[in-house]
């Protein structure tokens, strides 16, 4: 995991949106953390900014598990976190809900990617 976000960090410095490094790392880390923890699989990452002016950065995680996060799922996750305050896990949706412009599941073949975006000052 240190070394994904030690690409990432590098990725978006040199694309020149160091501001986007800390909510990008974080967010990244709690979805490719899901992956793994809930496939026991691997997890691909992607990472692209898109060009011109209002450009976006935009990080996908696919895993192979054909199963969706529930409708709702981090307003389950708050819910979560609320019966348990001092509970290590159980935060991550809400986070990605919180901190990104925008964030969502598709399928894809054998398994789903999840994705969020944010925005580029």
């Amino acid at each position: 995991m240190a070394e994904t976000r030690r690409l990432l960090r590098d990725n978006l410095r040199r694309w020149g949106v160091p501001a986007l490094v800390d909510t990008a790392e974080l967010l990244t880390t709690e979805l490719v953390t899901n992956a793994l923890r809930h496939t026991g699989g691997g997890a691909d990452l992607t990472a692209t900014l898109s060009p011109g002016p209002g450009n976006r950065l935009r990080i996908e995680v696919g895993d192979s598990l054909t199963r969706r996060p529930p409708a709702g799922a981090a307003q389950d996750e708050a819910r979560s976190a609320a019966a348990g305050e001092h509970g290590t896990s159980g935060r991550g949706l809400l986070l990605v809900e919180a901190l990104s412009d925008a964030w969502g599941v598709r399928p894809r073949g054998s398994g789903k990617v999840v994705w969020f975006e944010l925005r580029a000052a």
